[in-house]
């Protein structure tokens, strides 16, 4: 019993030597309160993935239906700092999506952005009416001459968002539905590279220190002068 009450005894200690880390979101995405994480040694944060919706991010619970994951690449104080490192929708929106008598036409693409680096993205379209092999053919590659050609003019931060807030499905939707009757063209899942640098915490805000008058110069005295 002694030696159980002991046990008992090590893990609240262990347990209260762990401090909690606050996590946030990339600045582009507004450096949204993602959750808390216990560790007992900050550099065991680094590399932590986090997971939540867009819906959670942005407070638009409209949009729960897109899973995201971040991972902690700089810790600060009680502070952890996370990179987009991908997204899903969940399998129960693609179902509601696919009709019958249409086609489901999916083009999985390596890109490159503007700095270098690389994300694997998952567009998909959802077509009017069923598109036979050529049609089909014909919209895969124009969905992936339009990310391919999107890609090169953004920042990884930039095309990330624009991907995950809609804008660029939209895009895609405009200029796919001109050369055949589509319904919703959707960037469905993501899989981007975190910077091998990583991000920088935030700046400290600067206090000025008070001004220190300086004190007044004391007046020289003439030496005395000594007879010889």
């Amino acid at each position: 019993m002694a030696k159980r009450k002991k046990q008992m005894g090590r893990r609240v200690e262990g347990w209260k030597a762990k401090n909690w880390y606050k996590v946030y979101a990339p600045e582009y995405f507004e450096r949204a309160y993602l959750g808390e994480t216990i560790a007992a040694d900050p550099e065991k944060v680094q590399g932590r993935v986090m997971r939540t919706t867009l819906g959670e991010i942005t407070q638009d619970y409209s949009k729960q239906n897109t899973k995201m994951a971040f991972k902690v690449v700089n810790v600060a104080g009680d502070a952890a700092y996370t990179e987009f490192v991908g997204h899903e929708v969940t399998k129960d929106y693609l179902r509601a999506m696919v009709k019958r008598r249409t086609s489901r036409i999916d083009s999985l693409v390596l890109l490159t952005t503007k700095e270098g680096r690389k994300i694997r993205v998952t567009a998909t379209c959802f077509t009017i009416s069923r598109a036979d092999l050529s049609q089909a053919k014909a919209i895969r590659q124009t969905i992936t001459d339009y990310l391919v050609a999107k890609s090169k003019m953004l920042t990884y931060d930039q095309f990330v968002r624009e991907m995950v807030l809609g804008d660029i499905s939209r895009e895609a939707f405009k200029i796919v539905k001109k050369i055949y009757p589509t319904r919703r063209v959707e960037v469905i899942k993501s899989k981007g590279e975190v910077s091998p640098t990583g991000i920088p915490a935030p700046a400290p805000a600067v206090v000025p220190e008070p001004a220190v008058e300086a004190a007044p110069a004391e007046k020289a005295v003439p030496a005395e002068e000594t007879a010889e």
